[in-house]
């Protein structure tokens, strides 16, 4: 299979780019690089067609650059808007696109009980307020993905969770926690009150999920998570007790948070892939880096 990959040297990318290869696939990847293999150029001036086009590249940078650099993360509006149309005039066939737990209304992760999302709590008519410049840029790409789907390219749409693995920018939280744990900092700064949660899913099963969902046919939305709420509290638990020992909490209230609850049900994933790594087995395998 001949494949596109945008942001193939990010995160999950880069895994996505392994995996596929490791199948025999033909990869061909761009990233956010002016002046050279940049994604957004490719999209605008491109005739090149593929059997499958996978768009990962995305400016994110963890909660600290969603709300502290909004008009840079807004720039996945326009790159959206140009892989949709590279997809409608290239006739590519199939296509991925890779949205966030983000778009989901902020309304429903508040305090208070967890409502695990559905795919139908986002309702393209009525459409609640999503999480910031980066949560309003992956709703619209989804309205976006239905004009490309009217113009001949079958659409795969993804809502992945909070993500996480061992090579992870430490821009985010898992690997900032690992790095503390390894450092046996105590007291252990976690941002926020730490109630709040989140759903880890590790990159190996988010991988295999959006291989699954292209190999069956999937068209989404779909989210990918495990349904799982663990706050930080209880993560930095988790990392802490790995590490072999038992620091004092510190809490950082006025530090980014974002949402309070944001935690998937994953009932239509798995009706095509079941998560294999636990969350303290993703632990044992960062620590051991």
């Amino acid at each position: 299979m001949d494949v596109l990959l945008t942001g193939n040297k990010g995160f999950v990318g880069r895994h996505l780019q392994a995996a596929m290869e490791a199948r025999g696939w033909d990869v061909h990847g761009f990233d956010l690089e002016p002046r050279h293999s940049d994604a957004l150029d490719f999209f605008r001036y491109s005739t090149d067609v593929y059997d499958l086009a996978i768009h990962c590249a995305a400016i994110v940078g963890g909660r600290a650059s969603i709300d502290g650099s909004p008009l840079g993360v807004a720039t996945n509006l326009a790159l959206d808007s140009w892989y949709m149309r590279w997809l409608a005039r290239s006739h590519v066939s199939r296509a991925v696109y890779f949205s966030s737990s983000a778009a989901y209304p902020v309304a429903l992760q508040q305090p208070g009980p967890i409502r695990r999302l559905v795919e139908t709590d986002i309702n393209y008519e009525q459409r609640g307020r999503p999480d910031a410049t980066y949560g309003l840029a992956k709703l619209t790409g989804e309205q976006l993905c239905k004009y490309a789907e009217a113009a001949g390219t079958r659409m795969t749409v993804l809502r992945p969770f909070s993500g996480y693995g061992e090579d992870q920018d430490e821009t985010y939280p898992f690997p900032a926690f690992i790095r503390r744990a390894r450092e046996r900092q105590d007291p252990f700064e976690i941002w926020g009150d730490g109630s709040s949660t989140r759903d880890w899913i590790h990159i190996d099963d988010l991988v295999g999920a959006t291989l699954a969902a292209v190999e069956q046919d999937v068209d989404g939305p779909v989210n990918l998570g495990t349904g799982k709420a663990t706050s930080f509290d209880e993560l930095a638990g988790l990392v802490t007790s790995a590490a072999g020992y038992q620091p004092e909490l510190k809490h950082l209230p006025s530090a980014p948070q974002g949402v309070h609850h944001r935690v998937c049900d994953p009932s239509r994933m798995l009706d095509f892939y079941t998560p294999k790594v636990t969350l303290e087995e993703g632990i044992r395998r960062a620590l051991a880096e």
